[in-house]
């Protein structure tokens, strides 16, 4: 079986998280801007907290499980 559950998890926090795109923790002039499109060091390093915890989170704690069979049995005809 293809869990494909961390795959998906992973592609999109890593989208929603990468920094400047929603949001940036810290912003430039602000504690928080929404997309700013900017980084910073300090915003990618709280941001790979961030996603380091989500991570855990849904993968450890929540077990987030997609799995997709390609399975045969179901188009064998029954004689």
């Amino acid at each position: 079986m293809a869990d494909w559950g961390p795959v998906f998890v992973s592609f999109f926090l890593f989208i929603l998280l990468s920094p400047g795109v929603l949001f940036q923790l810290p912003g430039r002039g602000r504690f928080i801007e929404f997309g700013s499109f900017h980084t910073s060091g300090a915003s990618v390093v709280i941001h790979s907290l961030i996603y380091f915890a989500l991570i855990c989170i849904f993968l450890l704690a929540v077990k987030v499980h997609i799995d997709h069979t390609m399975d045969n049995k179901h188009e064998e005809s029954h004689e």
